[in-house]
């Protein structure tokens, strides 16, 4: 189902509409600030176990999540004084900071070495979708695993739309993905060059 919602000013209704939905285990298509991702609640398992099938992707590589706020992250991921004030900066962004987790996240998230990946996307509609859920909706990008990430909601229905419970429609978006540090240890570390600029760490 695609359902329209306006990117500068969400509809509370609609909001809610989406958060039932997560609520109950759904997985739903949402806009972020690059291209258009899918999620469910970090504790859905059934939920999780639907992304990797919807997404075809390996079992060994663990999906990252969207955090509401900073301090959420803190709550989820173990945030040194140097890390904290990089985050301050930089969020919401295109960015997803790999972090050592905490013990409340579900091991379906974790890597072998017990790390996450985290974002705070600086986009209206899917911080209010978290906002009102109460705690992280896990994230990927809207495509199947090796294909290129779908900007366009319409696409994400056509070629996912049967698979999802929702697809919000926030406007048309990149096909871009965020850049991927990592914080583990005293020196940022870049995995991936994505939209945001990572000149500060090289």
């Amino acid at each position: 189902m695609l359902l329209e919602i306006n990117p500068d000013n969400p509809q509370p209704r609609l909001i809610s509409k989406v958060v039932e939905t997560l609520k109950n285990g759904g997985v739903v298509a949402y806009p972020t600030d690059t291209t258009y991702g899918i999620g469910c609640s970090i504790f859905s398992k059934k939920g999780i176990e639907r992304i990797y099938l919807i997404k075809q992707r390996e079992r060994k590589k663990p999906f990252s999540f969207i955090c509401a706020d900073l301090s959420e992250i803190a709550r989820y991921a173990k945030v040194s004084n140097y890390a904290f004030k990089l985050l301050r900066r930089l969020l919401p962004g295109p960015y997803t900071f790999v972090l050592e987790a905490n013990s409340v996240v579900p091991d379906l998230l974790l890597t072998k070495q017990r790390t996450v990946g985290i974002r705070i996307p600086d986009n209206e509609i899917c911080l209010a979708i978290v906002k009102e859920l109460g705690h992280p909706i896990v994230t990927t990008s809207a495509n199947l695993s090796g294909e290129d990430p779908i900007g366009n909601p319409w696409q994400v229905e056509t070629d996912m739309g049967k698979l999802l419970d929702i697809v919000v429609d926030g406007g048309d978006l990149t096909a871009d993905v965020s850049s991927v540090v990592s914080l583990i240890g005293d020196v940022p570390e870049v995995l991936r060059k994505g939209v945001g600029d990572v000149s500060w760490c090289e």
